[in-house]
């Protein structure tokens, strides 16, 4: 028999608890057991005036916020709509069915008001790490870190030349009122650019042009994780141009900004051939006395079966350099008036062998063919990098490989999950602020697995 819906909606009053409509293993529910902005009213009460109509509670922004970015919510605009028509979303920012959802104008002026002025997102960021320590999630051994490339918001098609000269002033794309923020940002921080790139963003100067192997080139910025892998837990998040050294940079600013903020320093730093220069395995082995469980980025092999730089042996005492015949390479064959280091700008040693010797080598033909004498090039913080080679070759070290997927698969859940694989946002402060409520969304989602619905022993092991 076919039933006929017979009930009527003209019921004059109903009884609704929402509380009782979310269900007890909800994400947002262990999130929100998790989340604490307790002090986030008196954080930012310095920027708010006592005069004027209410503004948007802080609370609820960021609430709204992290909504967004838990469940892949890039428009504000949809934003605004799915916390207005959804119950979960509703209850997570404690709002009644009668309450008001804020105006996604009105949401995105205050968004990039006061928050960033207070970086309020970064203290909400620093707030799940250190939840995560408290709950056991941090093991505070060892940390990874990576960098991934992440689309900027803008053309490639809108740009200059990177020698031209350009009058940013009139503020491109803003109808003449003035150079826009992205703009400003940038010409702030001008003077600390060493070479202008090869071609500049009109509408994010400060982003840079990438490229993958087979892949049209475009302007991007670079996301930079610090992760304990333990539970891969992130730690720390930065922002930085699309640059190699800019990389390098961001994990030193912030493995010193966790020892500043928790109190850690890790014993072992995980990261790929990028953090293996010369200068970086210096800044760990030398100052902050972390074990370098990096690749050695190293030219110096050679695979044409001519004799490698580390065929040839080194003497810390006299400073000079044994070939595979016995002979020596020195940094000086005469004697200087004045007194030289022998240090290049970049931090190099060039050691010379005689042409003498070589001329009358037997093994000359398996060293240097095609040149009158072989020469070596060494760094000064050759030292260090021999410390990596050791670790290197241990079994340590292929652990510390596997664990480098953990931050890999981060990148991947960013991107394909969390839907983070272009900008909204431009310019450093834009994508600072992105990435740090991207990484705060993962923090709070891997606490809401981990603390609800543990891991068997065996996999906690492992």
């Amino acid at each position: 028999m076919m039933g006929e819906k017979t009930g009527s909606q003209d019921q004059l009053f109903y009884q609704f608890n929402l509380e009782e409509q979310v269900p007890a293993d909800h994400l947002l529910r262990k999130i929100d057991a998790v989340l604490d902005l307790s002090s986030l009213r008196a954080q930012l009460a310095p920027h708010y005036s006592h005069l004027g109509r209410p503004s948007i509670d802080p609370e609820l922004m960021i609430r709204m916020l992290l909504i967004g970015y838990c469940y892949a919510i890039r428009s504000e605009r949809r934003l605004c709509e799915e916390v207005r028509l959804n119950l979960a979303y509703r209850w997570f920012c404690r709002l009644g069915l009668e309450d008001t959802v804020p105006d996604h104008s009105t949401f995105s002026k205050n968004r990039h008001g006061r928050f960033r002025e207070a970086d309020i997102l970064r203290k909400v960021f620093e707030s799940t790490v250190k939840t995560c320590m408290d709950r056991g999630l941090v093991g505070g051994e060892g940390f990874a870190t990576d960098a991934s490339i992440i689309r900027a918001d803008a053309n490639r098609q809108n740009h200059i030349e990177g020698g031209d000269d350009h009058d940013w002033t009139g503020g491109a794309g803003t109808g003449g009122s003035g150079p826009s923020r992205a703009v400003r940002e940038y010409l702030k921080g001008l003077d600390r650019e060493a070479a202008p790139p090869k071609e500049i963003s009109l509408s994010d100067p400060a982003s840079r042009l990438t490229a993958a192997v087979g892949r049209p080139a475009f302007f991007g910025w670079c996301t930079n994780y610090l992760i304990d892998v333990k539970h891969a837990v992130i730690m720390d998040v930065a922002a930085s141009p699309a640059l190699r050294t800019a990389e390098v940079n961001a994990t030193k600013t912030m493995i010193d900004r966790v020892e500043r903020r928790f109190g850690i320093k890790p014993k072992r730093l995980i990261g790929d051939t990028a953090y293996g220069t010369a200068e970086m395995l210096a800044w760990m082995v030398d100052e902050k006395k972390i074990e370098p469980h990096v690749p050695v980025w190293d030219k110096g092999d050679r695979s044409d079966g001519t004799f490698s730089r580390s065929d040839f042996a080194y003497d810390a005492a006299t400073n000079r350099l044994t070939c595979p015949s016995g002979k020596r390479l020195l940094q000086f064959h005469r004697t200087y008036q004045r007194e030289r280091s022998g240090v290049t700008k970049a931090g190099q040693r060039l050691y010379r062998a005689s042409k003498k010797d070589c001329d009358a080598c037997t093994l000359k033909q398996r060293c240097c063919p095609g040149q009158p004498a072989r020469k070596i090039i060494r760094s000064v913080h050759e030292a260090a990098r021999d410390v990596a080679r050791e670790i290197n070759a241990t079994p340590e070290f292929q652990q510390s490989r596997r664990d480098r997927k953990k931050v890999e698969m981060l990148f991947a859940h960013l991107k394909r999950v969390l839907k983070l694989d272009r900008l909204r946002l431009r310019g450093p402060s834009g994508a600072h602020d992105e990435f740090t409520l991207a990484a705060t969304a993962q923090n709070l989602r891997k606490l809401a697995k981990l603390v609800f619905d543990p891991l068997p022993k065996t996999a906690l092991a492992a």
